[in-house]
């Protein structure tokens, strides 16, 4: 059962921290409202955490303030239960081993977000990397009705949510994922590193192929089209974009880095490149992410 209050905790600038009761659980997540506060209804931005991360970690990491700041719109950053996101996979992560209502909870921030902060119901979009990519996929397949577009990050959908896969509309769908991914396979299968098992998971997920050709199916979409990203720089890493037109005017994307490994386009090389891969900047994520997410309404 939940209790759908919430109250803000801290304040920092323009941050605030905000507590909801959900499912008997004290969850939280930060609220960056843009600096020059515009009038009217604003499009809001949910940032999921990866495996082992944090509302904190992705509110720095991901860069969307920024975007927030100039264009006016609302960052969200929730926290996942124990660090991670029922995404589906059973076991391999802490929230899905202990069956919270991950998808339950999105709900009752987005409801929290429109009565409170003059969010606009047909503007909120959802994104995230890794294990919060996962999660992401699984808000488009079961929370469609209160969002515009996803676009997820190293973050395919789990073969364990495909048959209760049904959005209620077409949904815009922009992936982005690296071939060399060492974490999250991007020719699908078990995830390398769980919060869950601390190690190699059970539960596979989806190729990343197979995951565009789901969401094309859902969508109506058209046969993709490929162009190539022109190189911004020599890093290693080139960039092709798959792009389908869909029905009722919505698009399933794909932005496919060649030798990209585990990481975030455009930001830090967090771990060694060892651990983790190649950071690809010939792109920016959360400016691609936001351009692409922009364009659409519910």
């Amino acid at each position: 059962m939940a209790a759908g209050c919430g109250h803000p905790l801290a304040r920092a600038a323009d941050d605030t921290t905000v507590t909801l009761e959900y499912g008997g659980l004290q969850r939280q997540y930060i609220v960056h409202y843009p600096a020059n506060h515009p009038q009217g209804l604003l499009p809001a931005v949910l940032a999921f955490h990866g495996g082992g991360g944090t509302a904190q970690n992705s509110a720095s990491f991901f860069g969307f303030d920024k975007l927030s700041d100039a264009d006016g719109f609302i960052a969200v950053y929730p926290n996942g239960y124990e660090k991670s996101w029922n995404d589906g996979r059973g076991d391999d992560t802490n929230a899905s081993a202990a069956n919270i209502d991950d998808v339950g909870f999105v709900a009752a921030v987005i409801d929290r977000l429109i009565a409170n902060d003059s969010v606009d119901p047909s503007r909120v979009y959802a994104t995230g990397m890794s294990n919060g990519g996962m999660f992401t996929e699984d808000l488009g397949c079961k929370l469609s009705d209160k969002l515009a577009a996803i676009a997820p990050v190293s973050g395919p959908l789990p073969q364990a949510d495909v048959s209760a896969c049904t959005p209620t509309h077409p949904l815009p769908v922009l992936e982005i994922h690296g071939t060399a991914d060492p974490i999250v396979p991007y020719d699908g299968g078990v995830v390398r590193v769980t919060s869950g098992h601390h190690g190699a998971g059970s539960s596979p997920v989806l190729s990343v192929d197979a995951t565009q050709q789901l969401w094309r199916e859902k969508d109506g979409c058209d046969a993709a089209t490929s162009t190539q990203l022109p190189q911004r720089t020599d890093d290693g890493t080139t960039v092709t974009i798959q792009s389908s037109d869909c029905a009722n005017g919505s698009k399933v994307q794909l932005y496919s880095i060649a030798e990209g490994g585990h990481t975030w386009p455009g930001g830090s090389q967090y771990l060694p490149q060892l651990v983790v891969g190649k950071v690809s900047h010939q792109f920016d994520a959360a400016e691609v992410i936001w351009q692409f997410m922009s364009q659409f309404r519910k």
